[in-house]
């Protein structure tokens, strides 16, 4: 009896974990077709080749910035339960407490990225939040543009980013941005173990 009472346990176990292994994947692990794979090959690189045909304004931008960003970025993209855009003309002497990843006037995206491409990319990307991958590429070249121009990289309100125009906007981190010489097969740069 005392040995049923072992085995059992065991049994249990085991039969949990058969049906464990034969339970469904609910999409989880499945090949992706070449069409998915294409559809998530968006990285832009620096170079901006990568870019699809399109273009926007800032002027633009500030019509899309308006009907689907400042609900989270606020109004003037200073405020707002999501990260600042914007930097602000007077910033507070104390700002108070930020939380991780904490962004504030002197490290938003336009000032900290060091292409502009990264702008493009992340928008593309990322926005708006629940909607992601929903913007068409006119509307993300004119966010791309209000951002830039709002930060005071781009000069005019009336600048037209394209393929050709974002990959050449300079930007004032551009210099302090460092790629490490890293190709595969080799240790990961900045990691603790060699």
């Amino acid at each position: 009896m005392r040995s049923f009472k072992l085995f059992l346990p065991l049994v249990a176990l085991a039969v949990c974990h058969v049906a464990w292994a034969q339970s469904p994947t609910y999409g989880l692990g499945k090949t992706p077709t070449e069409d998915e794979i294409r559809a998530w090959d968006i990285s832009i690189s620096p170079t901006g080749k990568e870019l699809p045909p399109g273009h926007g304004t800032a002027k633009e931008g500030a019509q899309v910035y308006t009907q689907k960003c400042s609900i989270c970025h606020g109004a003037t993209g200073s405020e707002g339960p999501a990260p600042m855009v914007i930097k602000r003309q007077n910033p507070p002497a104390n700002p108070g407490p930020c939380l991780a990843p904490c962004i504030r006037d002197g490290n938003v995206m336009a000032m900290h990225a060091p292409y502009a491409t990264v702008i493009w990319d992340f928008i593309n990307r990322g926005m708006p939040f629940k909607q992601e991958g929903s913007l068409k590429p006119d509307e993300v070249y004119a966010l791309t543009a209000f951002i830039l121009y709002k930060n005071g990289v781009i000069g005019g309100e009336d600048d037209v980013l394209d393929q050709q125009s974002l990959p050449k906007v300079k930007m004032p981190n551009a210099d302090g941005a460092a790629i490490p010489d890293w190709k595969p097969g080799m240790p990961r740069p900045f990691s603790p173990k060699p």
